[in-house]
């Protein structure tokens, strides 16, 4: 695999000097980096060296290790690591100590959530970091089982500002804890020649010169290899008389080598040796009780010695190990697959008393298909997925159904595993999956299932109308089954498909018609998202009609808060979906559903930023990152978009926005764009040309989301960005070209009572109109539904005190210009101040200075951070609600309280306060988030 970028193939000195470098900057910044590298190249040696030096300077280490036999044994690997520190689980909170335990089979609880998992070994490292930093050294990660993985991986992206350095070995770098930005990745050099003949000849003295020299030149300066082939042809057990070894990889021939060795062991010794290599334990007990099955004969533990003088086998106690996988690798591979399939069936006699071992070992043990065992693999795989270990489950479900006889019940396990990996967010192994189900003959119930899954990974922003129709085809078969839940689960994918791209005025009254043959009531949260999705403005007199039957505190029944916040937003009331979503996020935080939670924070922004409440970029940060550690890359344009909106309200880009240019690439990789994605690309560039006073060009970015032959039009989202188009057309001299669009807004809008759709309608209209019905238009809209939101407000008086001006009516033009000139500072929005302050200038008044607000100085995930503190949320709350580590969160308040110029949290509340009086009537939407 090809080395990161910038990454320079170090000599063996210069990586070990870089590995202590990275020990000694432990105290600026966490680090995680790895040895990569092939089999034998000294990777566990260099990590054990520098583990001992980590000890000789104060580190606390804690490692674990890999191992291919034990890669399906869910958080094995989590449990070798954490075991030294486990004495400290009972300091963690409930929730996390709880679901670590269970993971690990220490109590019983009725589900795991794996974020809390995670969460809980973070915060068990960082308390082994407390007194000292944290070595982690994690040995063979290759082979390490997934759940540990995902749990190590969520650790990685959190510890950059932790005394806490991860260092791992893998033969590639795959991308196993994270990204380049996350991880560093160090390829291990082979030994130089002088030093791979001293090695030889000190291994084999006996040797004669042309031999030494032929090993240093087929090992490639591989340690293990020059080690291995000097004791093998020393001891005459491995023979160079035919070159053909040469084209082999390196990999090949060490097997090779350890296998002419092992050929040479007694039967009983080399059904140790195999068994050994198929276990997924370490006990030489158990070890030894299989291979007597194996061998057909008592086998004692005398016959163990062989393979520990060997150099096969290390034991210490009770418990062994393989001294390095490529020799359990080459015991595998010299097995008949009927000798394989027996030390299997020995394994799982010996492990009667271990049922889910058993089972897993017991599946391999058979040739053929077995429903029996498949239906234990199925139990043992909710069993696992109770626990949290759903790659573990993911995995066992696929055995299940590669050993089901019958094809229809093999695809349903085969989905049922597909599911269990679009919840992992693993869309190539989903997609491998769905290829293998799709040449089976499946139940009705499993086609729906099947075509959900496609395109689940884009939230529905891959479909064109067809796939539409097919999903409303299916929902009506699914109804009439009384299957509603399937039926709503696939209309509100087709709903979400109407939403990022239109299919059409039939295509959506499809759906509509669909959802409303459900037998459900009219009020079902499930039923307004859907109607909300497909037909937002058209219903939303409806929609907003059933939501006035819903409570604003759901109390129990928090779970239907984000189909009722989507149904919100859609229909265009962004206030109640700020309420009803804040309740879902709550919810989503304590329940730990990351993936839903970056989707409800992503549309809870857009919701804000509609309002001109532009905190939102809490929010919208969060949720950006949050996606994108979920592998849910439209969630995580879509939010992007949010961030690169505020930032242009606020002047803080021109020309291109990271978040902006990654949204735009994600919207055009899809199958078919999603045009709602790109309309938000083009609002907020053409916000951050309204701000740089390039009015031209900002009524060319925002006129695209208008054109219905456009990639960037949308309807609804036309409806939110006509107020801005209409501000950009009166500076361009474009005030008749616009009116036209308005005049279609307004027809689409008409029967809307939401906020959502009369601000910017009401705005548009004034700011569009002529001189006679101006005014008239411009008091409407100050009195209208933007009045008590601050942003829209003051657009609109400083639109009416330009109008005002340009009447020669400078006096009287002056009181809304101040007073738009003082909302906008309050907003953060410096750009918009200074255009006000531009026309007051222009009336003759001076004096103005503009301030900068200590608040825009935090990023958005220091403000959020803040904003928790001041409500008197402890440092640990806080990690919990946000999944970081209590000390994270220290460290950004650290570095907030002088960029906002005090010196403790409680002064937080005093500089904060701006904050709230910005967010007008949303004030206290967010107070349980």
């Amino acid at each position: 695999m090809a080395m990161p970028t910038g990454t320079p193939l170090l000599g063996r000195e210069q990586v070990l000097d870089r590995l202590l470098d990275m020990l000694e900057g432990v105290e600026i910044a966490g680090r995680a980096v790895g040895l990569s590298g092939e089999p034998g190249i000294g990777k566990t040696l260099l990590q054990a060296h520098v583990a001992e030096r980590a000890r000789d300077s104060g580190f606390a280490v804690l490692s674990a290790r890999g191992s291919q036999r034990e890669a399906h044994l869910p958080y094995a690997n989590l449990h070798q690591l954490l075991g030294p520190v486990l004495s400290h689980v009972d300091e963690l909170p409930t929730q996390q100590r709880d679901s670590l335990l269970a993971c690990f089979g220490m109590v019983a609880v009725e589900s795991v959530n794996p974020f809390f998992t995670s969460l809980a070994v973070l915060e068990l490292l960082v308390r082994a970091s407390g007194e000292n930093p944290l070595l982690v050294a994690l040995d063979d990660l290759h082979w390490m089982d997934q759940p540990t993985l995902d749990a190590l991986a969520f650790v990685a992206r959190r510890i950059e500002t932790e005394r806490i350095v991860l260092l791992c070995t893998s033969r590639t770098q795959e991308p196993l804890l994270g990204d380049d930005q996350t991880f560093t990745w160090i390829e291990l050099p082979s030994l130089p020649e002088t030093v791979a003949e001293e090695l030889v000849a000190t291994c084999a003295p006996g040797l004669a010169s042309p031999m030494r020299e032929r090993i240093v030149a087929e090992s490639g300066g591989n340690p293990l290899a020059l080690v291995e082939f000097a004791k093998a042809l020393q001891s005459g057990t491995l023979s160079w008389a035919d070159d053909a070894d040469r084209a082999l990889p390196m990999t090949d021939r060490l097997e090779r080598a350890f296998t002419a060795r092992a050929d040479a062991v007694s039967p009983s010794a080399r059904a140790v040796l195999d068994v050994a290599a198929l276990d997924d334990g370490d006990d030489v007990e158990l070890l030894v009780t299989a291979a007597s099955v194996l061998a057909g004969a008592p086998v004692g533990l005398e016959a163990v010695s062989p393979a520990v003088d060997l150099g096969f086998l290390t034991v210490d106690g009770p418990a062994y190990a393989i001294a390095h996988p490529l020799v359990g690798s080459a015991l595998r591979r010299a097995m008949t697959p009927e000798r394989r399939r027996k030390g299997h069936a020995a394994l799982a006699e010996a492990l009667a008393a271990y049922p889910d071992r058993a089972t897993w070992h017991r599946a391999s043990s058979v040739a053929g298909r077995d429903e029996q065992i498949a239906a234990e693999l199925e139990r043992s795989a909710d069993e696992a997925r109770r626990r949290g270990a759903f790659a573990t489950a993911l995995a066992q479900l696929e055995r299940s159904a590669a050993l089901t006889p019958d094809a229809q019940d093999r695809g349903a396990r085969l989905l049922s595993a597909a599911e269990l990996g679009f919840q992992l967010g693993r869309h190539a192994h989903v997609e491998q999956l769905r290829a293998q189900v799709s040449g089976l003959t499946l139940r009705p119930r499993d086609r729906s299932r099947l075509t959900w899954l496609e395109g689940a990974f884009h939230d529905g922003a891959t479909s064109d109308p067809a796939d539409v129709r097919h999903l409303v085809d299916l929902a009506r078969d699914a109804n009439g089954h009384d299957d509603t839940d399937l039926a709503m689960q696939l209309l509100f994918g087709a709903a979400r498909r109407v939403w990022w791209r239109d299919p059409g005025d039939a295509v959506r009254r499809e759906v509509i018609g669909a959802a409303r043959e459900v037998a459900l009531p009219p009020g079902d949260p499930r039923v307004l998202a859907v109607l909300g999705l497909a037909e937002s403005l058209e219903l939303s007199s409806s929609i907003l009609a059933e939501l006035d039957r819903w409570p604003a505190d759901l109390g129990e029944r928090a779970d239907l808060a984000a189909p009722l916040g989507i149904a919100a937003f859609c229909a265009g009331d962004f206030v109640r979906a700020d309420s009803f979503l804040s309740a879902a996020i709550h919810r989503l935080r304590t329940d730990g559903r990351l993936s839903l939670l970056a989707e409800a924070l992503s549309i809870r922004a857009w919701a804000e930023i509609n309002l001109g409440v532009f905190d939102a970029s809490r929010s919208a940060d969060e949720g950006m990152r949050l996606a994108a550690e979920t592998g849910q890359r439209v969630w995580a344009g879509t939010a992007g978009l949010a961030v690169a909106t505020i930032d242009a309200i606020a002047g803080r880009w021109h020309g291109r926005h990271p978040a902006l240019t990654r949204a735009e690439q994600i919207a055009l990789q899809l199958p078919n764009a999603s045009s709602s994605l790109l309309a938000g690309a083009q609002l907020a560039r053409g916000l951050a040309e309204l701000a740089s006073n390039r009015q031209e060009q900002a009524y060319g970015e925002l006129a695209r989301v208008f054109r219905p032959t456009d990639p960037s039009h949308q309807r609804v989202q036309s409806l939110w960005t006509i107020g801005y188009l209409a501000e950009a057309a009166v500076s361009t001299g474009r005030r008749e070209e616009a009116r036209p669009l308005l005049a279609a807004v307004e027809d689409l809008a008409s029967d809307s009572p939401a906020a959502g759709a009369r601000i910017p309608v009401e705005h548009a209209r004034a700011v569009l109109a002529d001189d006679g019905s101006a005014e008239e238009l411009f008091r409407a809209a100050l009195s209208g539904a933007g009045r008590t939101f601050p942003w829209h407000q003051a657009r609109t008086q400083l639109a009416y005190g330009s109008w005002l001006r340009r009447q020669r009516r400078v006096t009287e033009s002056r009181e809304p210009l101040r007073s738009a000139r003082t909302a906008f500072e309050a907003l953060g929005a410096q750009p918009w101040a200074q255009r006000a302050d531009h026309e007051l200038r222009a009336t003759g008044e001076r004096g103005w200075e503009p301030t900068t607000r200590r608040q825009e100085e935090l990023s958005p995930q220091e403000a959020q951070i803040a904003a928790l503190a001041a409500r008197g949320l402890s440092n640990r709350e806080i990690g919990q609600r946000l999944f970081l580590s209590h000390r994270t969160v220290g460290s950004h308040l650290y570095r907030a309280f002088p960029k906002l110029g005090i010196t403790s949290r409680q002064q937080l509340a005093e500089v904060l306060v701006g904050d709230q009086h910005a967010r007008g009537p949303l004030n206290q939407a967010q107070s349980s988030d």
